[in-house]
């Protein structure tokens, strides 16, 4: 009886860790996901090269759409530009840094701001 007992709660104690780590796991693969879909979309089609992107890291979002993607340039390290990879890949906006905007930094100045044009 103790056997059985034992068997029991170590199935249910492997099902509860399955149910906690499940959608952890799912989220960090769908940051990694989108990251790589926005990379790809920034050197294949945008023709950047690796050297001129700072980082490109998944995010998770509470609101929809639950997961995007912020990209910085080495030129531009004072601004986040937002893009969605689900369908396709669409840059959905851009952040400029408080200490850039104290500087003078305005939406005009930006590198790499796609206009909507760049989509068909």
């Amino acid at each position: 009886m103790k056997k059985k007992k034992k068997y029991v709660l170590s199935a249910v104690l492997i099902i509860m860790v399955i149910l906690v780590l499940t959608p952890i796991i799912y989220v960090q693969v769908n940051k990694l996901i989108y990251a790589h879909r926005v990379t790809e979309y920034l050197i294949e089609e945008k023709k950047y090269t690796q050297e001129e992107i700072e980082s490109v890291e998944g995010i998770w979002n509470v609101k929809l759409p639950p997961f995007s993607a912020e990209v910085t340039f080495k030129d531009e390290p004072d601004v986040e530009y937002i893009y969605f990879a689900h369908n396709e890949v669409l840059q959905f906006a851009h952040r400029i840094s408080e200490e850039a905007k104290r500087r003078g930094k305005a939406k005009s100045d930006l590198k790499h701001v796609e206009s909507t044009n760049d989509r068909e």
